[in-house]
């Protein structure tokens, strides 16, 4: 890390805008593609109770995340400028709300997910390496408190040395980390793909699909509680069931914002951004909609439901590769998952960078080193992404007193997936703002369908946000209280922050 830091010059030159079409959506399909699409369909399948419904989650956050996209390229080419999310949000509102998102973002919502990406690569890693495992320790588990634990295994240590490979890589310069992002992307693409092909062709099961789209919306099978005792077996717990399941497929289909984090470093960004957000959005939803039939038609609704650790993808494979598919998904995603992250650090650190420019984060930040990228922002992004990986969540069995160990990163993932709709809200809410503000700004691109789709965006998120504030509280308000600690926070950087003189991209 001293070498990292040693690069750090006084007066770094801006950034250069090395990103083309290609690249940038490649960071947007590269960021969203990482584990989920292989295994939250089998919660999903628990939670709506029917094929049909489950297509209906995967569309309904399809619908919801292109129309986001679609939203967000307004405010793209408006400002082009490194920051993304945290920059629209301090131009509509205040940089006390673009603070808020910043905070959050470090503080757990990309973090947390770097850390949980991390120990799944570890995990998959796992299948080929079985000394690799999350209780085979290094260092036994440490009780800190009565839920919690800290502890150091061979899967933890593989995810510190992943979080740290791809940081120090990023730190090489932009030319580096987008040659790693464009390779895996296409690669586990090409993977993805493949498995939607070899499980629709060689994996049809006359028997799955005649039980499946025979009784396409029929509830059956094993049912999960949604919320106060609701299950998919009523109509009421059936919308509760296909809301709170918005959890699990659009965090699996979120990060396509990260690409506006990197705006001052995109070619044309005003063109090519709008452009990457809506080619990337379409073409990973498109996958996790035909990855799901894929699934359907080779596994009956109730294989789906009950597969061990939820590992879908792994069971269609191993119909159609027998004995050999769960080997076969390790190694797709552990590429998946890499390349996942490293989109994720990439883009993560151009928004502390941001921060710190305007004295909200640490100065040092703010920097670029003599590659022209936010090196200090990277080892800082890492350093927590790492400590997040230590923690463990502790369950212990009143009867039995057998403890079992979770991860405390899965807990504040849950706890923010909540924040993070109503970030995408209000940002979404700030094209309305910006137009009322600034009706005369240049606006290379206007969102698509404005005013309807937008506002039929705030609409679609604000339901699934009442319905999981009301039957999830244990995962929703949390959430709120992490993007509280960022208000005292924010005034204690306001004060004795120092904010630096903006640095123009070079072409």
């Amino acid at each position: 890390m001293a070498d990292i830091a040693a690069t750090v010059v006084d007066k770094p030159a801006g950034f250069i805008r090395g990103l083309g079409l290609l690249d940038s959506t490649m960071i947007v399909a590269g960021s969203m593609i990482g584990s989920g699409i292989y295994i939250v369909s089998g919660e999903i399948s628990r939670q709506v109770g029917s094929p049909g419904w489950l297509l209906v989650v995967w569309i309904v956050t399809g619908l919801l995340t292109i129309m986001a996209a679609l939203s967000y390229g307004e405010l793209a080419a408006m400002m082009p400028k490194a920051g993304g999310q945290y920059v629209y949000l301090r131009e509509a509102f205040s940089p006390l709300w673009g603070f808020l998102y910043g905070w959050t973002l470090f503080l757990v919502i990309q973090t947390g997910t770097i850390a949980a990406v991390a120990v799944g690569f570890a995990r998959f890693l796992g299948v080929l390496l079985p000394s690799i495992a999350e209780n085979n320790y290094i260092i036994s588990p440490i009780r800190i408190g009565g839920g919690y634990a800290l502890s150091f295994s061979t899967a933890q240590l593989i995810g510190v040395l992943m979080i740290a490979l791809l940081t120090l890589m990023n730190t090489w310069g932009l030319k580096f980390g987008k040659l790693v992002q464009n390779v895996f992307t296409i690669t586990k693409t090409g993977a993805l793909i493949g498995l939607i092909l070899l499980g629709v062709i060689l994996g049809w099961d006359g028997a799955a699909v005649k039980a499946n789209f025979g009784n396409f919306w029929g509830v059956r099978g094993t049912l999960q509680e949604v919320g106060q005792g609701l299950t998919a077996a009523t109509a009421f717990g059936l919308f509760v069931g296909v809301c709170v399941a918005q959890t699990n497929s659009l965090f699996s289909a979120d990060a396509w914002n990260n690409i506006t984090f990197t705006a001052g470093e995109v070619k044309n960004p005003r063109k090519n951004i709008p452009l990457s957000l809506a080619f990337g959005t379409f073409l990973v939803i498109t996958l996790y909609l035909l990855a799901n039939v894929a699934y359907l038609v080779s596994l009956p609704l109730e294989t789906i439901q009950n597969v061990p650790a939820d590992r879908v993808a792994s069971a269609t494979a191993n119909v159609v590769f027998p004995g050999y598919g769960a080997l076969i998904m390790a190694i797709a995603m552990m590429i998946s998952t890499f390349g996942c992250n490293n989109g994720l650090i990439l883009a993560g650190a151009r928004a502390y960078y941001a921060m710190a420019r305007d004295g909200l984060f640490f100065k040092s930040s703010g920097s670029l080193n003599k590659q022209r990228v936010p090196a200090w922002g990277l080892v800082i992004q890492g350093i927590w992404s790492a400590l997040l990986v230590l923690p463990r969540t502790v369950t212990e069995n009143p009867r039995t007193h057998a403890v079992t160990y979770g991860n405390l990163y899965s807990d504040l993932l849950q706890y923010v997936i909540s924040a993070a709709l109503i970030f995408y809200i209000l940002t979404i809410a700030g094209i309305f703002q910006l137009r009322r503000k600034r009706p005369n700004a240049e606006r290379p691109y206007r969102a698509f369908g404005y005013p309807v789709v937008p506002a039929l965006y705030m609409i679609g998120a604000a339901v699934i946000l009442a319905v999981l504030f009301t039957y999830q509280t244990k995962t929703t308000w949390p959430g709120l209280a992490i993007l509280a600690t960022g208000i005292p926070v924010y005034f204690l950087w306001r004060k004795f922050g120092t904010p630096q003189p903006s640095q123009e991209a070079e072409e």
